[in-house]
């Protein structure tokens, strides 16, 4: 059987599939069994108690679904009380997702979370900055290194970034979190969209607009994983319309190291075992014994590779 380890970072996975932030919770234990997942990671908790956003928060579309959730959260207080301790039953890395509002608030949240029994921290950078009129933090290299750095020099903690498909200029991006000290990057979120019930002629989300996920966003996601992986040399975790072993297997090829699964586990609670279970598959049928070689492994012509490089630089 082949070897499905992979390492991020100094962190070393059994395999590289994990649940993406707010896609995931304890009751999945229930569908399957922890222990096989690559890492466990929570869904995103805020310093300040935080309500969400206004209801309806999800509503279904073509090829995935929308959602304005507005990350509600009770706090650190009862984050470590409540929410961490049945994760850290398992034989499987845990990996704290955090959401703030200000810089100063990611990394007094994230010193304060940097626990023993938390193997990683996730820092949600994809999330709107108060200081910067509500725009995510990941939307320009400026506020990405600043809020990255700010967090570098208050944790020894292993630490990944999540970055926004929204940016416009996701090279420079992932190049400013990888110079200002994250350790690894996790490309991406939910692509901004809005939807209208004709009927009513209201939008169909409470907050108007939200987040759009699953198989309708996979060939975005998976441009901008490529591109993230030729910009930088920490490694990249794939998330964007993850639902078999081949989208996996895709992932890893653009340069992805690890995946997210996301939209997939709320159709079908067993997906990841699934998609776990098929990269064993994929691999005795392609005689892939370590499936970290197919990182960056996407055949592209060298002289078309070449000029399609400096075009992605120039662009973002």
């Amino acid at each position: 059987m082949a070897d499905l380890h992979v390492k991020v970072g100094d962190v070393v996975l059994r395999n590289p599939v994990m649940p993406a932030s707010g896609c995931f919770a304890i009751e999945y234990a229930e569908a399957l069994d922890f222990n096989r997942l690559g890492a466990l990671v929570i869904k995103s908790v805020s310093p300040k108690p935080r309500a969400g956003n206004p209801t309806p928060r999800v509503t279904e579309t073509h090829g995935g679904m929308m959602n304005s959730i507005g990350i509600p959260s009770k706090g650190l207080e009862h984050y470590r009380r409540e929410v961490l301790p049945p994760y850290t039953r398992f034989d499987t890395p845990v990996v704290v997702s955090i959401s703030a509002d200000t810089v100063d608030e990611f990394a007094q949240a994230i010193e304060e979370m940097s626990l023993p029994e938390v193997a990683v921290i996730e820092a949600n950078i994809s999330c709107p900055n108060l200081e910067a009129d509500g725009m995510a933090f990941a939307m320009t290299p400026e506020t990405t290194y600043k809020v990255v750095s700010a967090i570098r020099r208050r944790t020894p903690h292993p630490f990944w970034v999540k970055l926004t498909p929204n940016a416009s200029h996701i090279a420079a991006v992932a190049k400013a979190a990888e110079e200002a000290g994250a350790d690894a990057l996790v490309m991406g979120n939910t692509v901004l969209g809005m939807s209208i019930d004709v009927r009513t002629r209201k939008p169909k989300l409470g907050n108007v607009m939200g987040g759009l996920s699953g198989p309708a966003i996979k060939p975005i996601a998976l441009r901008m994983v490529h591109q993230c992986y030729r910009s930088v040399r920490i490694p990249v975790i794939g998330c964007g319309g993850i639902s078999t072993a081949e989208d996996a297997v895709e992932f890893m090829l653009a340069g992805a190291s690890a995946v997210q699964v996301g939209t997939a586990s709320f159709i079908d609670p067993g997906a990841m075992q699934k998609i776990i279970d098929g990269l064993h598959a994929f691999c005795d049928e392609t005689g892939v014994t370590h499936i970290r070689e197919l990182t960056g492994q996407v055949r592209l012509d060298r002289q078309l590779s070449d000029r399609w490089l400096r075009f992605a630089q120039q662009s973002g």
